[in-house]
């Protein structure tokens, strides 16, 4: 009888397991989808900025969404980023950053963070999709062609030169005293 239940309970944790799993791997998936992202109104800042972009509207129609810049593929760095999220939308609820005026008050220091996080990573969002190995530089004008080489050959990751590539570029802060209160 013991045998029989814990044969029961192994079975009905191990189906639990993938229900959990799946469950999971929906809401995940969901919380890539650009119409989440863009969801605050803070982000509806990023999403018009996005909109003017390569990275929306191209002629080859390949699309970039937020997920594909700002979400590793890899499970545990993929965590790290949902978690480093959350604090997003947890400003956004708190009214740090619930409106364009508040948003660019704080843009400074949340483009750096950003920043800072691709320079750690080496820009391994972008190299997903543009990585030196697969670039063909002699299809490339000679301006690209030659930082391209150049970056290369630094060791410069992608962020360090196309900073304002896919959002507007902000402003660095004039003083001292409104760097501080970006820091906050």
């Amino acid at each position: 009888m013991a045998k029989r239940i814990g044969l029961w309970a192994t079975l009905f944790i191990f189906l639990a397991g993938i229900v959990f799993a799946g469950v999971f791997n929906v809401g995940l998936s969901a919380t890539n989808e650009m119409a989440f992202c863009t969801s605050c109104h803070s982000m509806k800042v990023n999403l018009e900025e996005y909109k003017k972009t390569a990275h929306y509207k191209n002629a080859s129609g390949v699309r970039a969404t937020c997920s594909d810049c700002h979400v590793p593929k890899a499970f545990g760095p993929k965590m790290v980023a949902k978690v480093m999220a959350s604090k997003d939308v947890l400003h956004e609820i708190l009214g740090t950053i619930d409106t364009p005026e508040k948003y660019e008050a704080h843009r400074w220091r949340m483009a750096n963070m950003v920043w800072d996080k691709m320079r750690a990573s080496n820009s391994r969002e972008c190299r997903s999709c543009h990585d030196y190995s697969q670039m063909d530089l002699a299809a490339q004008d000679r301006s690209a062609r030659k930082r391209h080489g150049r970056a290369e050959d630094e060791g410069k990751t992608c962020i360090d030169c196309h900073k304002g590539i896919a959002h507007e570029e902000p402003d660095e802060p004039d003083d001292e005293a409104a760097a501080e209160t970006q820091e906050g």
